[in-house]
């Protein structure tokens, strides 16, 4: 399905191009490939994506993106006494030290959790971003995704025994996080949050999971033509439709690039966006509690550097960072007790529970192809924390003039 939605583009596109050989700008600022990750909470709510261009579009453009993210994160389960006593007792204990004996919610009141995720998560996402005027653009896009096993050949790199097979043969050792223990390929998805609401998905489990709307302004200063750096602003709306979170959500965000030309007129380009996120604003029923934290704030860092040929193209290379706020409030991290197969696992069992309480970061190499016509992106991301954000995630975007 989706390379005959990229053949209809591509003929599509070339028949335009035809038309219009030198209205569409062949590079404009960074490639960000609207990296994000698959994160098993993030993909109900609406995510900013930081825009590192340098100047308003001149041409509406439609991308097409696609990724693949392997989440792994054993059953544990999670006690948050509601005594203050209590919890200013346990907070003087380490976590895994902590004792908790739950009776009742009479004799022992406690908020209770629990959650296990083993998955491959991928996301299917179309956007299209239209100028209004030299300094105003808009952007919209539309994000499904689909839960799945991660068999070979669809999920190569993102799936379970390639990422096993690193850690037995290259880094890690034999299954230090417990894949193997408790099955590959398979999917196994289900969260109990703190109000009772259950969410479970299922294999090839395929939904709608929000709309987003973007306006970007792009103002002039003295030191875009002086010093080559440019910034932007940014609002942003989205509306998730799944089931699980019928919500509105409201961000700003502003970004910064500075581009070096070389001599052999190849560029450099430096880029930093800070990004602001009010979850829920507005529920249009009961939703589920997808971190009690309502505010996620992004820092994304990205370098960049471009290879111009003969042939009117380009070669971009890129390594983003991206570091996110933590999910639940940090302050309960001090008190809480978990649950889990510890003895069975050898790292990572309370990772369901105890990484919703950490900032989460991903590193992504970028490689970006770009003509007259056409842009075509593949990206590969890592967990270096490994708080599966996801563990790792692999990705290509089309983007096409309209």
């Amino acid at each position: 399905m989706l390379k005959k939605i990229f053949l209809v583009a591509f003929i599509f596109n070339t028949i335009l191009n035809a038309q219009h050989k030198d209205s569409y700008s062949i590079k404009n600022g960074i490639d960000q490939s609207g990296v994000l990750p698959t994160h098993h909470f993030g993909i109900f709510s609406s995510r900013i994506h930081q825009n590192f261009k340098t100047t308003s579009l001149k041409k509406a453009k439609l991308s097409v993106a696609y990724t693949s993210g392997n989440t792994f994160h054993p059953f544990v389960e999670a006690y948050l006494p509601k005594s203050p006593e209590l919890r200013k007792k346990l907070s003087q204990t380490l976590w895994n030290l902590r004792k908790f004996d739950f009776i009742d919610q009479e004799t022992t009141p406690a908020t209770y959790m629990n959650i296990v995720v083993d998955a491959v998560i991928k996301e299917f996402r179309f956007r299209v971003d239209i100028p209004l005027n030299k300094k105003n653009e808009l952007n919209m896009s539309l994000r499904s995704h689909l839960i799945t096993k991660g068999n070979y050949p669809l999920s190569f790199f993102s799936s379970d025994e390639t990422i096993e097979w690193f850690h037995s043969h290259i880094a890690g050792g034999e299954d230090p996080y417990g894949r193997r223990y408790y099955g590959l390929n398979r999917v196994n998805f289900k969260y109990t949050d703190r109000n009772g609401r259950v969410m479970k998905l299922y294999n090839n489990a395929f939904f709608i999971s929000g709309i987003e709307f973007s306006h970007h302004y792009y103002p002039s200063f003295l030191f875009n033509t002086t010093h080559n750096i440019h910034l932007n602003l940014g609002s942003h709306l989205g509306l998730n439709t799944s089931t699980f979170n019928a919500s509105i959500d409201l961000g700003v965000s502003v970004n910064g690039v500075k581009k070096i030309k070389f001599k052999n007129k190849n560029e450099f380009h430096v880029g930093v966006g800070l990004n602001i996120l009010r979850k829920n604003i507005l529920n249009f029923k009961d939703v589920m509690d997808l971190g009690n934290n309502r505010i996620l704030g992004n820092v994304v860092g990205n370098i960049e550097f471009t290879k111009y040929t003969k042939t009117k193209s380009y070669h971009a290379f890129g390594l983003d960072y991206q570091l996110q706020t933590r999910y639940n409030k940090q302050e309960e991290a001090s008190y809480y007790k978990l649950l889990g197969k510890w003895n069975e696992v050898n790292a990572g069992w309370h990772h369901g529970v105890s990484t919703l309480y950490k900032s989460l970061s991903t590193w992504t190499f970028i490689y970006t192809y770009g003509r007259p016509s056409y842009k075509f992106s593949l990206f590969f991301m890592q967990d270096l924390s490994v708080n599966n954000a996801p563990d790792f995630q692999t990705g290509i975007k089309l983007t096409l003039p309209i």
